[in-house]
């Protein structure tokens, strides 16, 4: 999301009328959910995507409609059998589009992206309103509006507020990965966590490996004492741990820490003889409890054959992506 207002935001400075398609609520075998995205200009699609195929095809008809008659508008995709032959589709399923006409150089638009711009290099929990009974007016909110808070949920959606129809995204949370070793395998991950939208802090105490050329997607690369994390860096419920040092010793020390802090996932690199013997260093002689401890998940990442370092990457980011999106619908 963050790109994409980056573009928009280029796009209505250079003088082009765009629109901003988004899915507002699904149900069936549609292609994506609620939250998928995509611009549009003159000239067709630009970036994101609300899943290819047919659906999307006839989307950006649409919204180059919606950038002739200069007015946003709605559009629901009701994929019944008969539709499935029409689309190309395999199964049924519905979907709700909304289709944001966005006028260039309109200055309310330029101004969210710049405010949404600062909110991404905060990490300040953010969310993105559209009201799809007001022509489509976009702006951003955090849980300081009372009116909105009991909406302002992880689960993009569609609600109803004083006779308007919104929906509403969250698209920056506070959450960040800290990964805490600057190896091959993090050198491999980090670029793959940023692609899927997370925000990485990368910590070595060792300088060849705490460079910020090894890692130029991190948010932060900081070059510390893992006796002493919290000088550096301040860990969060909200926030994902994958702890890949050089060895069992920075393993046992960075999880006797950050297992204090509470956050919601933390994995430590490593076979499962190594995790015993952290494991029980750990309640011997950090007196960490049994439900700490076994908030671990040791090997890390999911069971894929994986052996070099970038398929244990990627199994590692699948593993996280699959705990966000747990979150997210709890």
């Amino acid at each position: 999301m963050r790109q994409m207002l980056q573009i928009m935001k280029a796009r209505l400075l250079a003088g082009e009328d765009l629109v901003m398609v988004t899915v507002t609520a699904s149900s069936g075998a549609t292609p994506r959910g609620a939250g998928a995205r995509m611009l549009v200009g003159k000239a067709g699609r630009i970036c994101g995507t609300i899943g290819g195929g047919a659906v999307e095809y006839r989307s950006e008809g649409i919204a180059k409609t919606v950038l002739e008659e200069k007015s946003s508008r709605g559009h629901d995709f009701t994929l019944s059998r008969e539709d499935v032959q029409n689309l190309g589709m395999i199964c049924g399923g519905a979907c709700n589009v909304f289709f944001h006409y966005l006028s260039a150089g309109d200055k309310d638009v330029l101004a969210l992206a710049e405010e949404a711009e600062t909110r991404f290099a905060r990490g300040e929990d953010t969310w993105l309103v559209s009201d799809l009974s007001g022509g489509g007016r976009l702006y951003l909110t955090d849980k300081s509006d009372t009116a909105l808070l009991p909406h302002l949920t992880r689960q993009p959606h569609r609600a109803q507020l004083q006779g308007k129809e919104l929906y509403i995204e969250q698209i920056v949370t506070g959450g960040r990965v800290y990964v805490f070793g600057g190896g091959h395998v993090a050198q491999e991950l980090v670029p793959v966590l940023s692609h899927v939208g997370f925000r990485c802090v990368v910590m070595d105490d060792r300088p060849e490996f705490a460079d910020k050329t090894l890692f130029p997607a991190a948010e932060q690369v900081v070059l510390g004492d893992f006796r002493r994390i919290s000088d550096f860096l301040s860990i969060g419920s909200e926030d994902y741990v994958c702890v890949m040092t050089r060895g069992h010793a920075g393993d046992t020390i960075v999880q006797a820490q950050v297992l204090r802090c509470r956050p919601c996932y933390c994995g430590v690199i490593g076979s499962r003889h190594k995790a015993a013997g952290v494991r029980k260093v750990l309640k011997e002689e950090y007196g960490l409890s049994e439900e700490a401890l076994n908030s671990v998940t040791t090997p890390i990442g999911i069971s894929i054959g994986a052996e070099t370092p970038a398929e244990i990457a990627i199994s590692i980011a699948a593993q996280l992506i699959a705990h966000r999106a747990e979150r997210n619908r709890r």
